[in-house]
């Protein structure tokens, strides 16, 4: 008899993984800059010492912190306006696990993280446009 088992999907199958980091006092110009020349969404925001957190700096961050509030972008700083801490899969969680946290916490992406390190991000669009999904 044929095995009907479907194989597992797991969050590093379908994780983008190009990770941007930048230090959390660069300012909000240095990072836009870097996220156009990358040509990425979000920036993983460094930990100052082994017992911080991750931060993340998405676009949605520049827009509300930068551009709505009418700050300059020279003046303001990754620190300010990131997400710290962050929620973070593991990189062998299962995809349908995954996709279930990112909706319930109202979150675009979320970085990947395997042995205490940020090893890529799946996003939204990762778990739509993966073609092994659907």
């Amino acid at each position: 008899m044929e095995n009907d088992k479907k194989l597992i999907i797991r969050a590093k199958d379908v994780m983008q993984k190009t990770i941007v980091f930048i230090d959390g006092m660069a300012t909000a110009k240095e990072a836009a800059a870097k996220m156009k020349s990358e040509k990425i969404f979000c920036l993983i925001v460094k930990k100052r010492h082994a017992d911080d957190a991750w931060g993340i700096m998405v676009v949605h961050d520049l827009i509300k912190g930068v551009i709505i509030s009418g700050r300059s972008p020279e003046d303001v700083h990754v620190y300010e306006i990131m997400t710290k801490p962050i929620i973070t899969v593991p990189s062998d969680m299962d995809i349908r696990y995954v996709a279930r946290l990112i909706y319930r916490a109202g979150i675009r992406r979320a970085p990947v993280e395997e042995n205490g390190n940020i090893v890529g991000v799946v996003s939204l669009s990762s778990l739509i446009l993966d073609h092994d999904l659907f």
